[in-house]
């Protein structure tokens, strides 16, 4: 049985060779490097199985190539799936499975990590240092113990980012259309708009759907408190970028963290520093000294990467086997 792993970088080498391994499968593994969309499809020729990431591009024209090329089963290695069509999959017949929750605490700590370099300043204190400057001007932070972050999305992400803040003593609001019993012991549960107007620090940890695509918008933004810092480790099109872009200039929005970007997709998870960034919003978005940017690594952790491997292993032996997935998706 062979596979091909689509947007394959070195530690998806890494940790799928290794996860194979232990499984004990018959799978053989090709990897490259190329995303998955209709025109590189026929690298999966002669594979029953496809591995792919949250940019590869799985619509009808590319699942009827793929399903033409011999593949019966698309594994993504993330928890999304909004990338993927899956009325056309299942007319195709074919298996999609996902890795639906690993190790919540690597985004939470990353969002975290977003928060406190942001509010202190810390990425622009270490260019600083670095040209031999030492002055503190501009480096004003302040400090999060009382202040109030909403968290949108209550799910394991979201629990978790929610427990951090809570220890910092940070008071916290949630908003979920269905939110989570265990989120009552860290904060209250309010509509969306009383925790876009109370908080001080809004994080997005919600997947997205034709009902969260652009949740963050003109309206939204007008609501959130001025001077609010914007932060969303979930998915790029939850917030509308140039509604942002506009909120910054006009200085209602006082910061933004972002590790994901609606128009991510030809960006992220590349080496783009030869060349020049035609993404104008993006390039627009780099220029404001209060705006934070990671490529997507919040699930960047060694045990993250060795769940993710885990799982997607697991789901390729219940489809060898016939097995019903209890990660099956549609």
């Amino acid at each position: 049985m062979q596979m091909a792993v689509f947007s394959a970088r070195p530690y998806d080498r890494q940790f799928l060779d290794q996860a194979n391994q232990q499984a004990g499968l018959p799978a053989r593994l090709l990897y490259y490097d190329a995303a998955l969309d209709v025109h590189t499809a026929a690298l999966a020729e002669g594979c029953q199985l496809v591995c792919v990431f949250v940019n590869d591009r799985l619509d009808a024209p590319s699942l009827r190539a793929l399903h033409g090329h011999g593949v019966r089963a698309v594994l993504l290695r993330c928890a999304g799936y909004n990338n993927v069509d899956l009325a056309e999959a299942a007319r195709l017949g074919l298996f999609v499975a996902r890795v639906p929750a690993y190790s919540p605490e690597a985004v939470a700590e990353h969002t975290l990590a977003l928060i406190m370099t942001l509010n202190r300043h810390t990425h622009r204190a270490y260019n600083r240092v670095r040209e031999g400057n030492f002055m503190l001007d501009g480096l004003i932070g302040r400090t999060l113990h009382g202040r109030t972050v909403g968290v949108i999305g209550t799910g394991r992400i979201g629990l978790a980012t929610a427990r951090i803040l809570h220890g910092l003593g940070c008071t916290v609001l949630g908003h979920d259309p269905a939110p989570s019993a265990a989120f009552a012991e860290l904060g209250d549960v309010v509509p969306l708009t009383e925790l876009l107007q109370r908080s001080d620090i809004v994080s997005l940890h919600c997947p997205l759907s034709e009902q969260t695509t652009h949740l963050i918008d003109d309206a939204a933004l007008a609501l959130m408190n001025p001077g609010a810092m914007l932060v969303n480790t979930s998915r790029g099109a939850l917030v509308d970028t140039e509604a942002v872009i506009g909120a910054l200039k006009s200085r209602r929005l006082g910061s933004l963290a972002i590790d994901v970007y609606e128009q991510e997709g030809p960006l992220f998870f590349q080496d783009r520093s030869g060349q020049i960034i035609e993404d104008e919003l993006f390039a627009r978005l780099m220029t404001f000294p209060n705006v934070l940017v990671t490529g997507h690594q919040g699930f960047l952790t060694g045990e993250a990467l060795e769940e993710i491997a885990a799982i997607t292993l697991a789901n390729l032996g219940d489809f060898a086997a016939g097995r019903a997935c209890a990660n099956a998706v549609g």
